[in-house]
């Protein structure tokens, strides 16, 4: 064997292990069209993120007075946030409405007293008179049962019915004159109970006036902040708002302790629950986070604006340090919940898991092909989905489905 043979066969040996290199490594890589993932264990955390305001854990609450009976109407109310003194003026309500009704309820039982002074007057006349014509029908009872005539044979028969007609005529008289004076009495009784209604009603009306004016001013009980408490609508309590007596006004907290009342949305708040861990920020002072834990979850998603049809859970979160110097009541924050922590778990992409006939699959490459694996998932953050079992360190997995490549590829071929 010469030297140019000898050449030409080591060439064509290179050749063919060339040839099957390549062949080895383009049957080892997927169809270039689908992209692969490498399964890895890695750290995985899941964590929420929630926005809400700074409380006071204790705090002394400011109500409107509960003596007063009725509607109070705020004439003029301190600021929120407003530094206050043991005795300083909170909130002062309008008492038009109750001079008003003190003025007409004095007036009503005025009227009232002067129709049961009349009403007695009456009942007074009437019953002289029927006790006047009692005592003349008594006279004239006995004036017919003394001179009644009785002897037939000196008096004629007409004598003697007339005479017998005078005797009743005198009975009924007064028996009429003593019934009269009892119903009389009976109906002034009926009339004096209804006045006697309209004057209670008076004076209730008086009584509750007089408590409104004196309870026209809710003033601070200690030194401190002042903190309006918001309605269902988030409103602060307003100049020309009514409220009743009872109704939460505000408070005044005490600044050593804090907790947070934050929201997180519905969607977001699946596997939150008591004792996790959290992260607070306050916003006026991002630099500095606080360590806190979640002491209490609403069992029911509420919406948290007016007209808003997103739904949120309020979450209260326990703060481990209070620094009274920049955490103020009703300041805002923002706080990070962990929801999952693990040292090494399995997290892929949420494109890369596939729905068959109501399993979880992935499409795991082989080599030389796709293969079908069924996956049991766990919980998810916003972009990747923990996996409990199927998979592997080191595994590839398809983020698209196989069969789809090829029948887009399969329908542009046939177009060309």
């Amino acid at each position: 064997m010469n030297r140019r043979t000898a050449i030409g066969i080591g060439g064509g040996a290179a050749g063919i292990a060339l040839f099957a290199t390549l062949a080895i490594a383009m049957m080892s890589e997927p169809p270039s069209p689908i992209p692969l993932w490498k399964v890895e264990e890695k750290p995985y955390l899941r964590q929420v993120t929630a926005e809400g305001n700074l409380k006071a854990v204790k705090a002394t609450p400011l109500s409107a007075p509960a003596q007063a009976q009725g509607p109070l109407k705020i004439g003029w109310i301190a600021d929120d946030g407003v530094a206050v003194k043991s005795g300083d003026v909170i909130v002062r309500f309008d008492g038009t409405d109750f001079e008003r009704d003190l003025l007409e309820g004095k007036e009503e039982r005025s009227r009232t007293g002067n129709r049961i002074e009349g009403a007695e007057a009456d009942a007074g006349a009437t019953r002289t008179n029927l006790g006047r014509d009692a005592r003349i029908a008594q006279r004239e009872l006995e004036s017919a049962q003394s001179f009644q005539i009785t002897d037939a044979e000196i008096f004629s028969r007409f004598e003697l019915i007339e005479s017998g007609i005078d005797e009743g005529l005198a009975v009924e008289k007064k028996e009429y004159a003593e019934q009269m004076r009892l119903v009389r009495d009976q109906l002034f009784q009926a009339e004096r109970d209804l006045l006697g209604i309209d004057e209670r009603k008076a004076g209730h009306r008086i009584d509750r006036a007089s408590k409104g004016l004196s309870s026209l001013e809710v003033v601070a009980p200690h030194d401190g902040i002042l903190v309006l408490t918001r309605n269902w609508r988030g409103e602060l309590p307003r100049v020309g708002a009514s409220v009743w007596s009872g109704f939460p006004i505000g408070e005044i907290p005490e600044l050593g302790s804090m907790k947070v009342e934050a929201y997180v949305l519905e969607a977001d708040a699946g596997g939150i629950s008591e004792g996790q861990e959290a992260e607070v920020v306050v916003e006026s002072y991002p630099d500095r986070k606080f360590k806190a834990k979640v002491e209490k979850v609403d069992p029911i998603a509420k919406p948290r604006f007016r007209g808003s049809p997103v739904q949120y859970f309020g979450v209260t979160l326990a703060i481990d340090e209070t620094d009274p110097k920049i955490m103020k009541p009703g300041s805002r924050v923002r706080a990070t919940i962990t929801l999952e922590k693990s040292d090494a778990a399995i997290a892929i992409p949420r494109q890369a898991i596939f729905d068959q006939k109501g399993k979880k699959i992935v499409h795991r490459w082989t080599g030389s092909g796709f293969e079908t694996v069924e996956v049991e998932l766990g919980n998810s953050t916003v972009g990747s989905i923990a996996v409990k079992k199927g998979l592997e360190p080191g595994d590839q997995i398809a983020l698209k489905a196989p069969e789809t490549v090829a029948a887009r590829d399969e329908d542009a071929s046939g177009e060309k």
